[in-house]
């Protein structure tokens, strides 16, 4: 059976877009070129990309829509049906999920009653996990309509989405101020961003990414911060000289020399020392 043709726009919102759409095109020297602002910009006028849209970005750019559809659906960052007001990402990456993104994760999928990538009954918050943001030195990093929101507990995140829901007012923790999902949307067309502060907004690397270049120059950086496994007393804090106790969290360099016991059918002892 064929598919019908997509819904069109009401007049007063198609002339609105097409005149936008119009300024976008002709920043490019060749029109298909403009495909990705123009979903961006669809996507500010409903909050998704949604069939009308890409139908719209078609005709315009004089492509079919299963060229717009295979651009829609390969970039994460376009909706293909309605969400929040609010795109709450828990970065689940290794090094914030190591930090605790990925309890942060679950625990707003248990406090919000959504799994990933859905929307809580409101309207108001979709949550998603979300793959590295550039922004490991702040890990674990929580972004909201992709503001930064770093160094995040199970427990900040979850007062963050609760401020979200009940329309209270959020900072970011860098970058300029929150705004909603269709307003990020235009932006990502292309046009300006008004918000105060959005000019000077800047995401510069944090004090643990730049160490390296402070060990390099011949820099003072301080004591090292030695991360522990969760719940122990950190391994710095320990005598320098007291001897190993146990054998828990053996590394490679105090790990048994025998490997008899891990394979028995080829038995060897410690490596024999030059000259025996």
């Amino acid at each position: 059976m064929p598919q019908l043709p997509a819904p069109a726009y009401p007049a007063e919102v198609r002339a609105r877009l097409e005149a936008d759409a119009k300024e976008v095109i002709a920043r490019y020297p060749g029109s298909r070129s403009a495909l990705l602002p123009l979903l961006h910009l669809v996507q500010s006028e409903e909050g998704y990309v949604s069939r009308t849209g890409m139908a719209f970005c078609a005709e315009l750019l004089g492509l079919t829509t299963a060229e717009v559809t295979a651009v829609a659906t390969f970039y994460t960052m376009y909706r293909r049906r309605p969400s929040g007001d609010y795109q709450v990402g828990v970065c689940t990456n290794t090094l914030c999920a190591v930090m605790g993104g990925d309890a942060i994760f679950d625990r707003l999928k248990d406090h919000l009653g959504v799994g990933n990538d859905e929307t809580t009954e409101d309207g108001k918050v979709t949550l998603e996990h979300i793959e590295c943001n550039a922004a490991c030195d702040f890990a674990p990093v929580v972004m909201v309509n992709w503001e930064f929101f770093d160094n995040q507990t199970p427990e900040s995140a979850t007062q963050l989405v609760d401020d979200l829901i009940a329309g209270r007012t959020v900072e970011p923790t860098r970058g300029a101020p929150l705004c909603s999902y269709k307003e990020t949307a235009r932006i990502l067309a292309g046009f300006p961003d008004e918000r105060p502060g959005a000019v000077q907004a800047t995401g510069g690397a944090g004090p643990a990414s730049l160490i390296g270049l402070k060990l390099a120059k011949g820099e003072a950086t301080g004591q090292p911060r030695v991360v522990s496994p969760r719940g122990e007393t950190p391994r710095d804090q320990a005598p320098r000289d007291e001897p190993h106790k146990g054998a828990e969290h053996l590394s490679s360099h105090d790990a048994p020399q025998q490997t008899s016991a891990s394979d028995p059918d080829h038995p060897a002892g410690p490596a024999a020392e030059e000259g025996e």
